[in-house]
C-alpha cells in the first residue's frame, strides 16, 4: 500500500509539474507577445481630422514597419482632462493647441525630443518655432478670405488689408469670428492688437465689427458663407480657405502685410510607454518626407522645413519669403488671451447692435458736418474710449465675471451716448 501510494504521489507530482510547465510556457509566450505589442505600438494623441492623420499614418508605417500607430482623438479641453485624470500613457502629443503645449510645458510633462533637428530653423521671420521641449511641426497663416465674383458684382475691390474690411461697401458682408467661441480666432484678434497697438487695434476691430456678422462656432462657416456669396469676405486662417478652394469654392485668400501664424506642435510625453517609437514618429513628422505631406490637397498646411518649399505646388504661399511688418509675440498673446477674449465680448459681441448704431450715426454726421466737426470728434472719442488699458488688462488672468459685466455696461452706455451726440442737430 505504501509503495502504491508513493507511486500515485509521484505520478501526481509529475502531472502537476507538467501542468505547471505548460502554464509557465504559455505565460512566457503571452508575455513575449505583450512585450512585442508594447514595443510596436505608438500612441499619438491629436485633434487633426482623419484626412490629415491617415496620410501621415500610412506614410509613417510604410517607412517604419516595426511600428503601428494608435490614434487618440481629443480636442483641446478633452486632451488636458485626459492628461490630468486618466493616468494612461501617451507617447506623442501632436496637434494645433498652443495653450495646451504651454500648460504641459509648465507641468514638465514632456521629455527632450532627442532627435536630429538639422535643417529645421528656429524661427520663421522672427516667429519662434521651438518652445522648451516641443517644436512646431507646421504653421498656418492668418488673413482674409473673399469671394471675387460677389465683390465684382457689388463693384467692390478684393480686400488685401485688414482696414479694407472697414469700408462702407462691406456693410453687413464681413464674417468676424468671436475669439471666445472660435478656436483659431484668439491669435487673429491679438495680431491686430499687437500690430497696430492696443488703442488703434481695438479701433480697427470696432470698425470691422460695424460691417460684420459674428461667427460663433465652426471655423468652416466663414468659408461657406463667403463661398455662397451671402458674405463678401471674412477673417480666417489659410488652410480652411485652401481646403474650400480645392473643393471648387470660388474663393481667394490674402495674407495682409501685418499678419501672424498659428503653429501646431509635436512633443514626446515624459511617461511615454514607447519612447523609441515616439522619437521615430516625431522625427518622421519633421523630416522632409513628412513635411512634404503638408502640401497634400487634403491637408494644405505650411511646412516648417524651409527646404521643402522648392517642391511646393504652384501658387503655394512660402512664409520664409514673406517680409512681415512686425513679428507677432505668440507668448504674450497666450498670456493675455483670456483678457482679450473677455474684452472682445464686452466691446463687440455683447454690444454689437449699439456699436453698429453708433458708428452709423457718426458716419452720417461726418458726411453732413465733416469728419472734424466737434460733435463728430466727441462722439468718435467716446465710442473709442476703452474700459481698461493694456497694462491693466494683462494683469487680469483671468478676468472676473464682474469685470466683464462692468465693461459691457460701460461700453453699452458709451455707444448709446456716442450715437445721441452724433445725431444732434
Amino acid at each position: 500500500m505504501t509503495s502504491s501510494m508513493t507511486l500515485k504521489t509521484a505520478l501526481a507530482i509529475k502531472t502537476a509539474s507538467s501542468w505547471l510547465s505548460r502554464v509557465l510556457l504559455l505565460w512566457l509566450l503571452l508575455g513575449s507577445q505583450a512585450s512585442f505589442a508594447d514595443t510596436s505600438k505608438v500612441i499619438v494623441m491629436t485633434s487633426y481630422p482623419q484626412e490629415v492623420v491617415s496620410q501621415f499614418e500610412a506614410a509613417f508605417e510604410k517607412q517604419y514597419p516595426q511600428y503601428k500607430l494608435e490614434i487618440l482623438w481629443r480636442q483641446s479641453r478633452d486632451a488636458m482632462s485626459y492628461f490630468k485624470e486618466s493616468g494612461q500613457p501617451v507617447d506623442v502629443y501632436w496637434t494645433p493647441a498652443q495653450r495646451n503645449f504651454a500648460q504641459l510645458e509648465k507641468m514638465q510633462a514632456f521629455q527632450p525630443l532627442d532627435i536630429k533637428l538639422d535643417g529645421l530653423p528656429e524661427t520663421v521671420n522672427g516667429f519662434p518655432l521651438r518652445e522648451g521641449q516641443h517644436i512646431a511641426s507646421e504653421i498656418a497663416g492668418y488673413g482674409i478670405v473673399s469671394n471675387p465674383q460677389a465683390l465684382a458684382a457689388a463693384g467692390l475691390p478684393v480686400p488685401h488689408d485688414w482696414a479694407d474690411l472697414s469700408q462702407p461697401g462691406f456693410k453687413g458682408k464681413v464674417a468676424l469670428p468671436i475669439p471666445s467661441k472660435v478656436g483659431y480666432a484668439p491669435p487673429l484678434i491679438d495680431i491686430l492688437l499687437q500690430g497696430y497697438g492696443w488703442q488703434a487695434g481695438w479701433n480697427l476691430l470696432q470698425a470691422i465689427a460695424a460691417n460684420a456678422e459674428l461667427v460663433t462656432a465652426g471655423a468652416t462657416f466663414v468659408t461657406d458663407d463667403v463661398a455662397s456669396g451671402r458674405l463678401f469676405a471674412g477673417l480666417t486662417i489659410d488652410f480652411f480657405t485652401a481646403s474650400a478652394i480645392a473643393n471648387g469654392a470660388p474663393l481667394q485668400f490674402a495674407y495682409p502685410k501685418l499678419t501672424g501664424y498659428s503653429p501646431a506642435h509635436v512633443a514626446i510625453m515624459k511617461h511615454a510607454a514607447n519612447p523609441e517609437g515616439a522619437k521615430a514618429f516625431s522625427a518622421f513628422v519633421l523630416s522632409e518626407q513628412g513635411q512634404r505631406l503638408l502640401f497634400h490637397p487634403d491637408i494644405r498646411k505650411l511646412p516648417v522645413r524651409a527646404s521643402v518649399y522648392a517642391d511646393k505646388p504652384a501658387g503655394y504661399f512660402n512664409p520664409f519669403e514673406n517680409n512681415p511688418a512686425f513679428v507677432y509675440d505668440n507668448r504674450r498673446g497666450l498670456a493675455r488671451q483670456e483678457a482679450t477674449n473677455a474684452l472682445f465680448d464686452a466691446i463687440i459681441t455683447l454690444n454689437l447692435a449699439p456699436l453698429q448704431q453708433a458708428i452709423r450715426a457718426i458716419e452720417s454726421a461726418s458726411a453732413k458736418l465733416g469728419a472734424d466737426a466737434p460733435q463728430v470728434t466727441k462722439a468718435r472719442e467716446l465710442l473709442q474710449k476703452l474700459p481698461i488699458d493694456e497694462t491693466a488688462a494683462e494683469s487680469l488672468q483671468p478676468p472676473k465675471q464682474a469685470d466683464i459685466s462692468r465693461w459691457q455696461q460701460v461700453m453699452h452706455e458709451r455707444y448709446q451716448e456716442a450715437a445721441r451726440i452724433a445725431s444732434q442737430r
